[in-house]
């Protein structure tokens, strides 16, 4: 069985974990798959949102804990490379220059829920479930949660979902900032490719300018800050995008971006 399912429509990428009977859990080959596929969409100019999800009822189970036990018992589970693996991915899916959209259909475990927090947005399906996983099994978060989590929703709730290990319904997640919207069940693909539409017909050029200064602004000050954005302000001038937007005001009528 193909472990991702992938297709490009209007600008989409939509990219489907396919691991139902293993709960979309990540081994090292589905890891490798994932990285490759996000590489050839950044790469590609057709695509300009990409939108991630599980199929059945699980968007992802975090690590495959059979993969694990595996190379426990033949003495490399410190060796075999399943963090450094998962690293690479984890920060691949976080410098992605495109808009990159989370659709939780179902429980997020581990490094299931660190995939979704690399993330711009994140859409949960009510029924969805959020679970650090690490504590509950003596490990310390190993996919991001201990960066994300903090700058997400606080240092306070970012330790109680970790040293608890509880379990957030998806109205919790919602309140504390987890998730950025919860939708019906059954209309989670609706809103999730509304959401897309609109993010591919925008200016994708303007957009990755935006999220490389997001990404980069905890690590500058403000005078830094402000020099990186008239830097980022002259390539977004420059660029075809914005001959465009001046056009479509002149013309009174809707600007048609190209990403470029």
């Amino acid at each position: 069985m193909t472990t991702l399912l992938s297709q490009v429509d209007a600008g989409i990428a939509r990219i489907i974990l396919n691991r139902p009977q293993q709960r979309n859990a990540l081994d090292i080959p589905t890891l490798k798959a994932l990285l490759e596929l996000l590489d050839a969409h950044e790469a590609d100019p057709a695509v300009r949102v990409v939108v991630l999800s599980g199929e059945g009822r699980s968007f992802c189970a975090g690590a495959d804990l059979a993969e694990w036990a595996e190379a426990e018992a033949r003495g490399e589970l410190e060796t075999y490379g399943w963090t450094e693996t998962a690293h690479a991915l984890m920060s691949r899916l976080h410098g992605l220059d495109k808009p990159t959209i989370a659709a939780i259909n179902g429980t997020a475990v581990g490094a299931g829920m660190d995939l979704a927090l690399c993330c711009d947005f994140r859409i949960a399906a009510a029924s969805a479930r959020f679970k650090a996983g690490y504590t509950g099994m003596a490990y310390a978060p190993d996919a991001g949660a201990s960066w994300h989590l903090p700058r997400l929703i606080g240092a306070e709730q970012a330790k109680r979902l970790l040293f608890l290990d509880e379990l957030w319904g998806a109205e919790r997640a919602l309140g504390v900032g987890l998730v950025g919207e919860v939708c019906a069940d059954e209309q989670l693909q609706e809103v999730v490719g509304e959401l897309a539409a609109r993010l591919a017909a925008g200016p994708t050029f303007a957009f990755a300018q935006t999220k490389r200064l997001i990404r980069d602004s905890a690590s500058r000050s403000l005078a830094q800050q402000l020099e990186a954005e008239q830097a980022a302000g002259l390539l977004c001038g420059r660029s075809e995008d914005a001959a465009e937007a001046l056009r479509a005001v002149a013309e009174k009528r809707s600007p048609q971006f190209k990403g470029r």
